[in-house]
């Protein structure tokens, strides 16, 4: 019997600006701060980001107020 697994989705740069409203100056800074998920080494010259992990960072941000 095969179990099936689902790995996990890589979101590249380019979706992460467009999910997080971010520039890329500003996603590099809160990474070294901590504030942001840190990406994931996909080569010698490529990373990604999980999907969970940028969702779990979304579901964390405080609501806005009126």
């Amino acid at each position: 019997m095969e179990t099936s697994t689902t790995l996990p989705r890589i979101l590249r740069k380019k979706e992460v600006l467009k999910i997080s409203g971010k520039s890329e100056s500003t996603l590099y800074r809160d990474i070294r701060a901590g504030s942001f998920p840190a990406p994931v080494r996909l080569g010698e010259n490529s990373i990604g980001w999980k999907e969970e992990s940028i969702r779990a960072w979304l579901d964390d941000l405080p609501l806005a107020t009126a």
